[in-house]
């Protein structure tokens, strides 16, 4: 096994630069992992474990770079006492995933004498977690049987579900979707959920998603949900809101001008890392469309995960999870303030907590030691 440092920063205190990058390789399990811990300021490090076959090292590394830099982001709007953190598997998890690999990378994570607390993501699921935690205690979202959260897909919903009621508050003065029409782009774990949330309401839904599986699932739950090819088609189906919530990167600037052109006015998704470039944020503000920012409202995942390392309470969670819907309201008046894009005010308001708690470092503690 071979665990190689990029680079690390002593400082926890919230900036550009990660206080630490790994990779790991195993070769006798053909493990090729990368662990980026971006800020230790809040608390451990706490983020997914995402296996994706990403063209290169160097494409995987991106990802984690700014996977990472999220989850300080996320963990600190939710008041969570945790830093952020985020790994990447590289390979095909439907070809390449085996017990061997995973107890390898739950090897790595161990030797990180709980800087890093991992959990699921993309292509990992709570069965993986089990495996990992034959190798490491520095891991959440298992499975009930094994005393964790399980599926942090429930609560990862039912939060976004919050910050839209906030956003239909803010743009149309009730809470609620019931009337409006609705487009998921994406409805695996988390947006299958999702769905069910916006048709309880009164939603009118349209979903796409590339595997025909995922979109059976929801027609066999929700026939009334309508359908289209893709999400060109999505864009183009004359929306109220537009939920991205597969993959990163989908507010591209066609797909912003597009989302103008076709009337939409609320952007509120699951997907992690939605604004393909800096500057998307300021051009949805300029066209009128209200962007619930994705490390605001997706968080509910990480609330689910991050009550497990306490003991699993779930109506506890489901509880915390609630107030995605107040931190959105505040997020949205901040930004109405200052005169800034929504996700600026976020920005500044999670940088203005991990600073300020970090800060409390030179506080010299009875018994504690200078590192």
């Amino acid at each position: 096994m071979l665990s190689r440092i990029f680079r690390t920063e002593q400082d926890g205190a919230p900036g550009d630069g990660h206080e630490q990058v790994v990779l790991c390789h195993d070769r006798s399990s053909g493990l090729k992992a990368i662990i980026a811990i971006h800020s230790t300021a809040l608390g451990p490090a706490l983020g997914g474990t995402r296996f994706f076959p990403y063209a290169s090292e160097e494409a995987a590394l991106e990802d984690a770079l700014n996977l990472s830099r999220g989850m300080s982001y996320k963990n600190a709007l939710a008041g969570l006492d945790l830093g952020g953190g985020k790994a990447v598997i590289i390979g095909d998890p439907n070809k390449d995933k085996n017990e061997a690999m995973l107890r390898a990378y739950g090897r790595f994570v161990e030797s990180l004498r709980g800087r890093y607390i991992t959990a699921c993501d993309v292509g990992t699921y709570v069965q993986d977690m089990d495996v990992i935690a034959r190798e490491t205690e520095f891991v959440t979202g298992r499975s009930p049987e094994h005393g964790g959260a399980g599926d942090s897909s429930i609560l990862t919903a039912f939060g976004v579900f919050q910050g839209m009621r906030a956003s239909a508050q803010a743009r149309w003065g009730q809470p609620t979707l019931r009337g409006k029409r609705v487009g998921v782009a994406g409805v695996g774990k988390v947006g299958h959920y999702l769905v069910g949330h916006l048709v309880a309401d009164g939603a009118t839904v349209v979903v796409t998603d590339p595997f025909e599986a995922a979109v059976n699932r929801v027609r066999a739950a929700h026939p009334e949900v309508e359908v289209v090819a893709d999400t060109t088609a999505l864009l183009q189906a004359k929306l109220d809101v537009y939920a991205p919530c597969a993959l990163g990167g989908a507010l591209t600037d066609p797909v912003v001008a597009a989302l103008s052109e076709f009337g939409t006015s609320i952007v509120c998704g699951a997907a992690n890392n939605q604004l393909a470039h800096p500057g998307v944020e300021k051009d949805l503000s300029d066209r009128g469309i209200l962007y619930a920012p994705d490390y605001l409202v997706n968080s509910g995942g990480v609330i689910q995960v991050a009550d497990e390392i306490d003991g699993f309470n779930f109506e506890r969670a489901k509880n915390k999870a609630t107030k995605i819907f107040d931190t959105t309201l505040e997020i949205f008046t901040r930004a109405a303030a200052d005169g800034v894009p929504p996700a600026v005010a976020a920005d500044r308001l999670a940088e203005k907590r991990m600073r300020e708690i970090s800060a409390l470092r030179t506080v010299l503690l009875p018994g504690a030691r200078r590192g």
